[in-house]
């Protein structure tokens, strides 16, 4: 049994990225899927990696995906660890693990020790994009509620990201999380991301404030390149602090540990190198008493479900993330998708990840650029007077 193919496939779901989906079939006509976080505007610069990877694996067993993340460290990167190479190994990664999984007739959660919980708890992202002010932000959120979701996150902050802003914009970001709360009432979890964005001056100041709201979470305060900065926030408020979306080795990790810097990561399945390496954090995270909630701004459908797997093995899991924006164009794929309702996802029973995609209808909706985003707005609004435009326009 051998790998035969590995194709890639760009997929615009009118919303937020366009998605990459990573086909493997082996020598006897058994494939798998996976999927590779990407950003906005780079999404085919990790489709290249993929493509120019393919040709190390292409003829071995997809049982040793453990020593070939070790050969494609070694002999592809040259042991230097990227976002972009690890994100294309996760897509790899994973489909080989949906092969193995139909090849032994078992999901992959059985192969891998077996579940510690019969269903997945989610939280509804993606949902708040577009919004431009706070009563949008509610609105939104109360049709979040009526689908059932009883978490959901959103970044309360107006405007691009910047480590320094000023008081009107602090106090945006609580009055917005304080409309959110008197509209969802009590039992609705809120979990709040500053996307790496401010000093740490500024997120303590802001959580505190926000601390009269029960917040369920406060994700990367600061940037995370510094991890003395995120340890700095965790030790001056008693809101829990998430960090790891923008962490992908061991090595990286291990120092979170070493700083106390976080009470939750979020590493994302399809960045860090996919399923071991996913298990491989968690097991360093739980001697610390580290508990793990999934990054997941990939696709409801392969992402998810690797997700989902993950989640459903580990004990320190306490809730993953689905970016709602891309549900309804995935479902024209999905074939069949996940079982989803009132915030919580079904563990699939199907051999592999339990999901399969349409390729035909996967195939009609190709690779799509998104516009640039234009700041303008913003600035009129909060007005700064040590930025100034360019002829695009469209960054500052």
């Amino acid at each position: 049994m051998k790998i035969a193919s590995i194709e890639t496939f760009l997929f615009h779901p009118g919303s937020g990225k366009n998605l990459l989906f990573v086909r493997v079939e082996a020598s006897d006509g058994t494939y798998g899927w996976g999927e590779a976080y990407v950003g906005v505007k780079k999404e085919t610069i990790v489709e290249k990696y993929i493509q120019a990877m393919a040709p190390y694996l292409v003829g071995r067993s997809p049982y040793t995906i453990r020593h070939m993340a070790q050969v494609m460290f070694d002999d592809f990167a040259i042991r230097r660890s990227s976002v972009d190479f690890l994100c294309a190994w996760s897509a790899i990664e994973i489909a080989l693990w949906d092969i193995v999984g139909k090849l032994s007739g078992q999901p992959v959660y059985n192969l891998l020790g077996g579940p510690s919980r019969e269903k997945v708890r989610i939280y509804a992202n993606g949902w708040w994009y577009g919004v431009k002010t706070i009563d949008q932000t509610v609105e939104r959120a109360l049709k979040v509620k009526e689908m059932g979701y009883t978490a959901l996150k959103w970044d309360p902050f107006p405007g691009p990201w910047r480590t320094f802003i000023s008081r009107e914009e602090e106090d945006y970001a609580v009055d917005n999380v304080r409309a959110m709360r008197e509209a969802l009432g009590p039992d609705m979890d809120l979990l709040i991301d500053a996307h790496r964005r401010v000093a740490p001056h500024h997120a303590i100041r802001v959580a505190r404030r926000l601390e009269e709201f029960g917040i369920y979470c406060y994700e990367e305060p600061c940037l995370s390149d510094n991890l003395d900065l995120v340890a700095e926030v965790r030790n001056s408020i008693s809101t829990p602090v998430v960090t790891g979306e923008t962490l992908y080795t061991k090595e990286q990790f291990a120092q979170v540990f070493e700083k106390r810097a976080a009470d939750i990561l979020n590493p994302d399945i399809c960045a860090v190198g996919g399923i071991l390496q996913m298990l491989d954090i968690a097991a360093m995270a739980q001697p610390h008493a580290v508990a793990i909630s999934p990054h997941n701004y990939n696709s409801p459908i392969v992402g998810l479900a690797a997700t989902v797997h993950l989640s459903a093995l580990i004990p320190n899991f306490v809730i993953a993330e689905c970016f709602i924006n891309l549900s309804d164009a995935c479902a024209e794929i999905a074939a069949p998708g996940l079982t989803v309702a009132n915030g919580w996802v079904d563990l699939p029973t199907a051999p592999g990840l339990g999901v399969d995609i349409d390729v035909e209808a996967l195939r009609r909706r190709p690779y799509k650029d998104f516009p640039h985003k234009d700041m303008r707005q913003y600035w009129e609004e909060f007005p700064r007077q040590d930025y100034v435009w360019g002829e695009a326009n469209v960054t500052r």
